[in-house]
């Protein structure tokens, strides 16, 4: 772990987000990423990027908000990117500790020493992470870190026009992100909502203001770190292994048996 010089992150506030891609574009330009390589009309409303991906790492979610009637409607845009968690799933299980937490407490991932095994993949509760396909490592936000290095900020939040994507210091992003949820409130939008305090993963670098719940936006309300599911299957992978070790031997002193008997049944013939 990198010596921390300061607790950088990003405020996503989707209370003036106009789903304008500005944010995409940018970070694919810095990025040099590729287009899209399943680049196609997805049908899924003005959404064409799809989801977050290995040449996708930022994706401006649309979200057609419908009463139960359809008498009312609204549009909800989301610009969604990796979320720098405090308690990294995907740190935890990767198994050449290609992982790694910068100076700035963001999660980088060293693509030198990444062997593309994907159990990033399933350690992440965000669907963040995916294995580039030109790259054939794990792939995802960098919180554009060699800006960070020279003293810029992401791409991303400079290109932003609306400052939706705001960016600096965790602790004082975070109150400006209160103030904002309590003026939202005190206008009758009763279900504004930071998503990504303390209470979810240790806290999220990158965290949210919300119009509506979670799972409107696609997100998770509790996620939970990979390990807490998977001990069971831990424990079950150790004691089959240990049962079929045990078959085999089983099966080798059978045949040894077998040998022995049979030499001397030849010896007394």
């Amino acid at each position: 772990m990198a010596q921390l010089e300061s607790k950088k992150g990003m405020f996503v506030d989707t209370s003036v987000c106009t789903g304008c891609k500005a944010c995409e574009t940018a970070c694919k330009e810095w990025n040099e990423l590729p287009m899209n390589p399943d680049f196609g009309f997805t049908g899924n409303s003005y959404d064409n990027t799809g989801r977050l991906s290995g040449e996708n790492w930022r994706h401006v979610k649309f979200v057609e908000d419908f009463s139960e009637d359809r008498s009312e409607q609204r549009w909800m845009f989301l610009s969604d990117s990796c979320k720098h968690c405090q308690l990294a799933g995907c740190m935890e299980v990767c198994p050449v500790n290609a992982i790694v937490r910068t100076e700035f407490d963001t999660v980088y991932i060293d693509h030198e020493t990444c062997i593309g095994c994907g159990y990033c993949i399933t350690g992440c509760p965000f669907g963040v992470i995916d294995i580039g396909k030109l790259t054939g490592t794990a792939n995802k936000c960098t919180l554009c870190y060699d800006r960070l290095q020279v003293g810029q900020q992401p791409a991303c939040a400079q290109t932003c026009p609306t400052d939706s994507i705001q960016f600096g210091d965790v602790d004082e992003l975070m109150l400006k992100a209160k103030d904002r949820e309590k003026f939202l409130r005190d206008n009758g939008d009763s279900k504004a909502q930071i998503y990504g305090d303390s209470d979810i993963l240790g806290g999220l670098n990158v965290f949210y203001l919300l119009q509506d719940e979670p799972e409107k936006y696609g997100l998770p309300s509790n996620p939970q770190l990979p390990q807490k599911n998977m001990v069971g299957g831990y424990w079950s992978s150790i004691l089959s292994f240990v049962a079929a070790g045990f078959i085999s031997l089983l099966s080798f002193r059978s045949r040894r048996l077998s040998k022995d008997e049979q030499e001397s049944s030849d010896i007394s013939v």
